[in-house]
């Protein structure tokens, strides 16, 4: 995934593990160093929670909201003591009414369009703080009157995402909207047009930073061809993309960490030690160096930066600083809401198990009315599901195909064409390949799993291509599908079809692919934050 260039995915080298202590070294030097600059005055963090949005699957977040203050922050000198962030309410903008269950006990925010004025003046970038931002007046002097002219830039960005806002609110209820390459349509979009919508403001205005610092293997580098591949191909096709990458800072939405958790756990971890000391230590001195380096994390708290994982220790990774556990986008593979994945500032992306590096071979497979095997699993035990699905149903009905080892001769993918439904349940984590490995072959996929947030749930409406099993009704698995009608099996299966363009790989990457739905997931994120400067209100 990406532009040109040679790609960047890892393989070994005896220069690996030297590399990787080169960094540390430096990384601790730098962080020495930085350290003797003085404290900056306290800054103020408000966060104003609110449910999930587009899933009624998905439990809502309390209503509450979260204040408190942060002292002798470190960073740049040109950073602002007093910046304010803000959770937008997104329930109006990209919501359908009728998908929407879980509503917020307090009303949306007001979404006001703007009038652009010629040259940026200063309507364009005023920007009034919604109810219950925490407003503090500074004195008027000429240290924040530069204040102002230096963060001039953060104002377009958010008067930016305001209009954004406005356009997908108005595009809800709208007419649909030309594409030369594809226009959503069809009930497995939650509200087609005003995702359309944000995803054309996204092509048009969203800017991504990569910060630079690091060296590969852990930086800048991840696995391709793996179970872990998306990590490495979405770090290697933000690097090499040149439509959503920006080189200015000042020009970016949100701000993206480049480690890979799979090349920390192959490199930096000790092997059957059960620490992730290592590991946390160096996602802490990574953050460091950049926190002072830069003046954007301390900006907003982490809260328009991003990390992105697929291994199942993403998760724990993140918790190396509170900041980016509780403020920072998570794009995980682990979406497991049980372990701490809040679905209003995370994002859940596909696992893909891309043997080969490519998909090439992989999609297509016969119309509905040519599987002749009701249901299909081969895997080994692995999570407490797998056991369950195996003693109920291994070897013991023709029509549903479950096999903890396939026959001889067999092949796994063709037995996924010949199959209506593919069950997918978790492993040890909520997250399987199988998912994907169903929708890429024409399958229905059955997801068998507790507190999983599905990819790209803000958008897709999973319920109408997929069947969802509770765990305690495995028992009831054939009864379950049987009862579904052959009408709306078949409907579901060519839905299964039209979706499959936001899971396939292409290098480089194309409009709508699961590159741009991972970038979409986070641009949706980032408009649900304001980060604004205080002395905005004189």
């Amino acid at each position: 995934m990406g532009g040109s260039g040679s790609k960047r995915c890892w393989t070994t080298s005896s220069s690996a593990s030297a590399k990787v202590l080169l960094f540390m070294v430096s990384l601790i030097v730098v962080s020495g160093f930085v350290s003797v600059l003085g404290p900056l005055s306290s800054n103020w963090f408000f966060l104003s929670t609110y449910p999930w949005l587009w899933s009624s699957g998905l439990p809502a977040a309390s209503s509450s909201s979260v204040k408190f203050s942060v002292s002798s922050v470190k960073g740049s000198e040109n950073r602002l003591d007093l910046v304010v962030v803000q959770v937008h309410n997104m329930e109006e903008a990209i919501s359908d009414d009728d998908s929407v269950v879980n509503r917020s006990s307090t009303p949306p925010h007001a979404i006001e369009p703007l009038q652009a004025q010629p040259n940026g003046t200063k309507e364009d970038m005023d920007y009034t703080p919604m109810s219950g931002s925490i407003n503090i007046v500074p004195p008027m002097n000429e240290s924040l009157l530069k204040a102002r002219r230096d963060y001039t830039n953060l104002d377009r960005l958010e008067a930016g995402l305001r209009r954004a806002r406005t356009a997908i609110k108005e595009a809800k209820q709208g007419n649909q909207t030309q594409d030369p390459d594809y226009v959503p349509i069809g009930p497995m979009y939650r509200n087609a047009n005003a995702f359309h919508r944000s995803y054309l403001e996204m092509e048009k205005q969203f800017k991504i930073f990569v910060y630079g610092e690091g060296e590969p293997p852990v930086f800048h580098n991840g696995p391709c061809k793996s179970i872990y591949s998306t990590e490495g191909n979405f770090i290697y096709g933000i690097e090499m993309n040149n439509q959503f990458r920006t080189r200015d800072p000042e020009k970016a939405h949100v701000f993206f960490l480049p480690f890979s958790v799979a090349m920390l756990v192959r490199f930096v971890y000790v092997r059957d030690s059960h620490d992730f000391g290592p590991i946390k230590r160096t996602v802490i001195d990574y953050v460091d160096v950049i926190s002072k380096k830069y003046p954007y994390w301390n900006r907003s708290l982490g809260a328009d930066h991003f990390m992105l994982s697929c291994h199942d220790w993403g998760p724990e990774a993140s918790r190396s600083t509170p900041h980016l556990y509780k403020n920072s986008i998570r794009v995980l593979c682990n979406a497991n809401t049980s372990e701490g994945f809040n679905p209003t500032k995370d994002a859940a992306f596909p696992e893909i198990n891309l043997r080969t590096g490519s998909i090439h071979g992989f999609l297509g497979g016969p119309s509905a009315s040519h599987r002749p095997i009701l249901a299909f699993f081969a895997g080994g035990l692995h999570g407490p599901i797998r056991p369950v699905l195996l003693e109920h149903w291994e070897n013991k009905d023709e029509d549903l195909r479950v096999h903890r080892y396939l026959p001889k001769g067999v092949s796994y993918y063709d037995m996924m064409r010949k199959s209506k439904y593919c069950i997918c349940p978790s492993g040890y984590e909520v997250a399987s390949p199988r998912v994907v490995e169903a929708i890429y072959s024409g399958c229905v996929p059955v997801l068998i799993s507790d507190h999983y947030v599905p990819p790209f749930s803000d958008v897709l409406n999973w319920k109408s291509f997929s069947v969802e099993v509770p765990v305690n009704d495995i028992p009831n698995l054939k009864k379950i599908l049987m009862e579904i009608s052959p009408r709306q099996y078949i409907r579901m299966q060519r839905r299964v079809v039209q979706v499959r363009r936001h899971f396939e790989v292409h290098s480089p990457p194309k409009r709508f692919d699961v590159f741009h739905m991972v970038l979409h997931s986070v641009w949706l994120r980032r408009m649900n934050v304001r980060v604004h400067n205080d002395v905005d209100v004189l």
